[in-house]
């Protein structure tokens, strides 16, 4: 009886402690099952987060979506987003209209676009990184391109 009684003090301390992570790592992990609204990153040392912020407002705006990550780099723009569950059936139309909004409101800029909670993940996990600064500018474009190669392979 003491024998079981000390196993769950040890399982129970065991799975407290393991509980315990740091809450960045806790946001990019409960991504996918609530809203994060990270702040838009530009990963070049140019000055692109005004551009990237309008971006995000602008991607905002669409009513079926409810979680945006901007991501500027040197040459392109990564869009990843989150729908509503109920707008899931209709996630080509709403992709080509966010698409085209883009490309007209922002015709010089490259946009990748995309919807698939992987990227998303990855995308929030850049912002956290770069934000921390864990991430370098080189180091962050590096990330970002192999993100946006990622999201190139996936299609």
């Amino acid at each position: 009886m003491v024998y079981i009684i000390r196993l769950m003090i040890f399982v129970s301390i065991f799975l407290m402690s393991s509980c315990s992570q740091g809450q960045n790592e806790k946001d990019s992990q409960l991504a996918l099952m609530k809203t994060t609204n990270p702040n838009p990153t530009v990963t070049a040392e140019n000055n692109g987060k005004d551009r990237a912020e309008k971006i995000e407002k602008d991607v905002e705006s669409f009513d079926e979506i409810y979680d945006v990550a901007v991501v500027k780099g040197k040459r392109e723009t990564l869009v990843v987003y989150k729908v509503k569950h109920m707008q899931r059936f209709n996630m080509k139309k709403i992709e080509k209209n966010l698409n085209k909004n883009l490309e007209k409101k922002y015709p010089k800029e490259n946009f990748t676009v995309s919807s698939d909670y992987k990227i998303f993940l990855e995308a929030v996990r850049l912002v956290e990184r770069k934000n921390n600064g864990t991430l370098s500018n080189k180091q962050a474009e590096r990330r970002f391109n192999e993100i946006v190669k990622m999201t190139s392979d996936m299609k």
